[in-house]
């Protein structure tokens, strides 16, 4: 965790990155505003709370804005188009950091402005520590009718140099530069403006930091993918190292109306090849496998479809031997266009600061989101009868319902998952209250448990149309 020593308390620093571009009716050209939302997981009401706004990453003079104290447990959101110029001028493409004396969990939404065509909203968490490498699995140019466009923060107290590296498919590395980003500030790399990638790019991307003075660094990164001529966007971070297991909590094959999944899986090691293989169990318990050998630093595609026969839905588990890899899922389809990160390892107590639930009439006009949350057991089987419970929690940290979740004859298993949203704990409406707005899950599963969980935020944009994208849950200490 990044301290820093702040007024006679050590503050936790959250980093995150602020993206914005210019109205336009696709993707890849909208402008979005960022809505942070955050919880307070500590043990009491916060009695600092601010935010640092760095503009470029040579910024060394950031602008603080101070937050309303926090309650335990309670959910708040700030929409950066809100603040004065002062703060964060029109155009602002840069980052913060928020400091606080209690632990937060922050997920940032992307939200499009200007645009009556782009209607998703981009989802990414932000951080509570750096490492000195930020690993991106699927970096695009003018593929797949997307460019990426990614940002590596410096989560340091020094000024970072960073090595950026690119690796198409077959391994080669096509593309290297470096960059200074001062203390706090992020720097922005738009593949689709990047002459060195070529006219069409399909990879992914290591950076590596270094103190500029010498020694490791400390960065962060995070992605958003952009479609060029359509609305589609996602959003997923960057993450610094890679395992040899991976849970994804969502595979799909042309289930409900025409949802599909891929994963972008890239192989950590700069030397040598790995073989990952994916195992896809569907709702009806029947298991399919792909096999695929992926070069040093390159990344491999895996369609659901290539294995899991059409209609079906489930979860998948990605293995490598003998390199670590990291994996992103992709889901797509019928409104679908999300990202979330694969997942090495659970928690017992689990976070998501974003969730809200509208009335039937609000969602259907349009007006309001809901959100779909997965939650698979990543660890030992879970007896029958044991409980898992997902409270939700509103602004001012009042738990206003819980789901309790019993689990069924027969366990579940390793793998297994279960869904729930603010409807299953008696809600009519979660995170919408007037003017206000805030609203978080928690989910506490038995003692020694290991769990996940992915969210998924839905709007209805026309009758049984709809835009969603997905993010992870953090852990809660």
């Amino acid at each position: 965790m990044k301290n820093k020593l702040f007024t006679m308390f050590i503050v936790l620093a959250v980093l995150f990155s602020v993206f914005v571009g210019s109205a336009s009716a696709q993707a890849y050209n909208a402008n979005f505003t960022t809505s942070i939302t955050y919880v307070n997981v500590g043990a009491a009401t916060t009695t600092t709370l601010d935010l640092l706004f760095y503009g470029s990453a040579d910024d060394t003079a950031p602008t603080t804005y101070s937050l309303p104290a926090l309650a335990p447990k309670a959910a708040g959101s700030l929409f950066v188009g809100n603040l004065d110029n002062t703060i964060v001028p029109a155009g602002f493409q840069g980052d913060a950091i928020m400091q606080s004396d209690q632990p937060m969990l922050v997920t940032l939404v992307q939200i499009p402005q200007g645009s009556t065509t782009v209607k998703n909203r981009a989802l990414s968490n932000g951080f509570g520590v750096g490492a000195p490498k930020a690993l991106i699995a699927t970096v695009l140019k003018n593929q797949f009718n997307t460019n990426t466009v990614f940002s590596v923060q410096n989560a340091d107290s020094e000024a970072n140099t960073a090595v950026f590296s690119f690796y198409n498919t077959s391994a080669v590395k096509v593309y290297e530069f470096s960059q200074e980003i001062k203390s706090g500030a992020a720097y922005y790399f738009d593949a689709g403006q990047v002459a060195g990638l070529g006219s069409a790019f399909n990879g992914s991307a290591v950076v590596q930091a270094t103190r500029t003075g010498g020694g490791a660094g400390s960065i962060v990164s995070s992605a958003m993918e952009l479609e060029i001529t359509t609305t589609g966007l996602k959003a997923f971070e960057g993450v610094a190292s890679g395992g040899t297991k991976y849970y994804m909590p969502s595979a799909l094959c042309l289930a409900f109306g025409g949802t599909n999944t891929s994963y972008a899986v890239q192989n950590t090691s700069l030397s040598n090849p790995t073989d990952v293989t994916v195992t896809y169990t569907d709702n009806t318990g029947a298991t399919f496998t792909q096999t695929k050998n992926i070069g040093p630093g390159a990344k491999a595609s895996f369609v659901a479809c290539d294995a899991m026969n059409d209609g079906t839905y489930g979860a998948a588990v990605v293995e490598s031997s003998p390199e670590a890899i990291i994996a992103i899922g992709k889901a797509y389809g019928a409104g679908l266009s999300t990202a979330f990160n694969g997942v090495d390892m659970g928690y017992q107590v689990l976070g998501l600061p974003y969730v809200r639930w509208a009335t039937n009439t609000d969602f259907a006009a349009g007006l309001k989101q809901r959100t779909f949350i997965t939650i698979q057991n990543v660890g030992d089987a879970l007896a029958a009868g044991q409980e898992i419970k997902i409270d939700y929690v509103g602004p001012t940290g009042t738990i206003l319902g819980t789901h309790t979740y019993a689990v069924p004859a027969g366990g579940l298993a390793n793998g297994a998952k279960f869904t729930s949203n603010a409807s299953n704990a008696g809600l009519a409406e979660f995170g919408y209250y007037g003017s206000t707005f805030g609203g978080a899950a928690v989910i506490t599963g038995p003692v020694g448990s290991e769990l996940a969980a992915v969210a998924r935020v839905s709007s209805q944009i026309g009758a049984g149309q709809f835009v969603s994208e997905d993010y992870n849950s953090q852990s809660i200490p």
